[in-house]
């Protein structure tokens, strides 16, 4: 029985002012709190002991922060504002829109909601329930939405407005906790048709840590190997920030932070603040390039094994997002992805699935493998980097092809059962581990209360696709 509550305090597109980070951070220390964490969401995650919950529930209502106690109903607005100026530079959407969005924010939503620079990478396109994604045009944003439990993305018809963005995520939240069509009755005082599908870059993943220089100026990014920070390096932290003028810290989707407009003149104290601490950065890619569950010490410690073997085998990782699910519907993106189960409520397996063109941000997922159990789980998934490494794509498979149409005339091609939800497959020769489905049982003999083992839609919802048949046999 645990003796603590798991508490999240919410950084409205993942900026945390330094005087209200060290507020809540003296609050931290009165308790004995020792560390936090940085989530997904760009949230704040830590514990306060029962001991100390009385003390902490009063200062923190004295303190006036919001904060969610052993649950997480207002997951955070997430936003690209991090990559911002260190990561993406020179198009329409600066740190004054941004912010401009931000302050429409008057309500905390209940849904997940994402603001995203379209020429950036760094944060993710559509892990939220409503995806604004920055068009092409000047202060107008594309609209996907996502029905909370579903996979399936549904674009909005209209480009909208840049200060119209808060208004149409309550009007939007409202519709849904109404049962009603998400896009009922939007209010969009100015808007714009859609005249180009949105186009997204390839993902690349910028190194985040450590002191990089843009301008006149550095940035510092800072990663913690066991996704703790000192609660005694945080408030040092906010105090350099302040009396450096830095006006604040950014929190981004990798469980870091980032400090921008650090002055030549400063660079020193900064180092100094590290090595008071003994922070280390400069990580090997092997290190970074990771999602996992937000406060999760089972993924943690797997993490830690698979990346102690990939340097032990000196695999190159590079541009690859690696992730790790140990409980369904957890809000995490990859390119390949870890998924633990238990075979029989019992036995844990794991299955490794991607995404095709191996983009994180894709939300249509084939296997490489399924139910591995532990011990080959490091050389599997070592396997499927390599071929991501060996650039195992559309282009390479239609080399010598003209066009793709003519490659699936003319090479051998199969129908598989395709989850219309999620994209997930059903392939007859691994059958389904997770139902309790044999290898070789046909889709057609499948039980009728059979569902998809990722989204848990029913066995109607899968569609037939043909796929070809030398790509799958190379690619499971």
């Amino acid at each position: 029985m645990r003796d603590y509550h798991v508490v999240r305090v919410n950084y409205l597109g993942g900026i945390a002012s330094p005087g209200e980070l060290r507020n809540l951070l003296e609050i931290l220390k009165s308790c004995e709190v020792a560390d936090l964490r940085f989530g997904l969401r760009q949230q704040v995650i830590f514990k306060v002991s029962f001991l100390h919950e009385k003390t902490f529930f009063q200062r923190m209502e004295a303190a006036g922060i919001d904060y969610y106690i052993n649950a997480n109903p207002h997951p955070n607005v997430v936003s690209s504002y991090v990559a911002e100026e260190v990561f993406q530079r020179g198009n329409w959407l600066s740190e004054g829109i941004y912010k401009d969005i931000f302050d429409g924010f008057d309500f905390n939503p209940k849904l997940k909601v994402n603001i995203s620079d379209n020429a950036q990478s760094f944060t993710p396109f559509f892990s939220g329930h409503i995806n604004f994604i920055s068009s092409e045009k000047p202060n107008f944003w594309y609209l996907y939405f996502r029905q909370p439990k579903s996979n399936e993305l549904v674009a909005y018809d209209n480009l909208l407005f840049s200060t119209e963005l808060a208004e149409i995520s309550k009007k939007i939240e409202a519709n849904v906790l109404e049962n009603k069509d998400p896009f009922y009755a939007i209010p969009e005082l100015i808007s714009s048709p859609v005249e180009q599908e949105l186009k997204l870059p390839k993902f690349t993943l910028p190194y985040y840590e450590g002191f990089n220089r843009y301008g006149k100026k550095s940035w510092l990014g800072i990663y913690r190997r066991n996704e703790t920070f000192r609660v005694s390096f945080l408030l040092d932290l906010c105090n350099l920030c302040i009396s450096t003028k830095i006006g604040e810290i950014c929190v981004t989707p990798w469980k870091s932070i980032i400090i921008k407009n650090i002055e030549a003149k400063d660079r020193k104290s900064w180092s100094s603040l590290l090595a008071k601490h003994d922070i280390n950065v400069r990580h090997a890619a092997n290190e970074l390039n990771w999602q996992i569950e937000d406060d999760s010490p089972l993924a943690l410690k797997l993490k830690s094994r698979l990346v102690k073997y990939f340097n032990k085998m000196d695999l190159r990782t590079f541009g690859i997002c690696l992730g790790i699910k140990t409980v369904p519907r957890t809000e995490v993106f990859a390119s390949i992805m870890v998924n633990r189960r238990k075979l029989l409520n019992l036995i844990p397996v794991y299955d490794i699935t991607y995404t095709l063109d191996y983009d994180p941000n894709g939300r249509k997922v084939a296997y490489f493998a399924k139910g591995i159990a532990g011990f080959q789980l490091a050389e599997r998934l070592r396997k499927s980097v390599l071929a991501f490494n060996e650039n195992i794509s559309n282009e390479t498979l239609f080399e010598g092809f003209e066009s793709k149409e003519q490659a699936t005339s003319e090479l051998e091609t199969i129908s598989i059962h395709e989850c219309g939800n999620c994209q997930t497959i059903y392939q007859k020769e691994y059958g389904d581990l997770f139902n309790q489905i044999d290898p070789g049982t046909d889709f057609d003999d499948l039980p009728d209360d059979y569902v998809c083992p990722v989204c848990f839609s029913e066995k109607k919802q899968f569609a037939i696709r043909e796929k070809l048949l030398h790509w799958l046999e190379e690619h499971t």
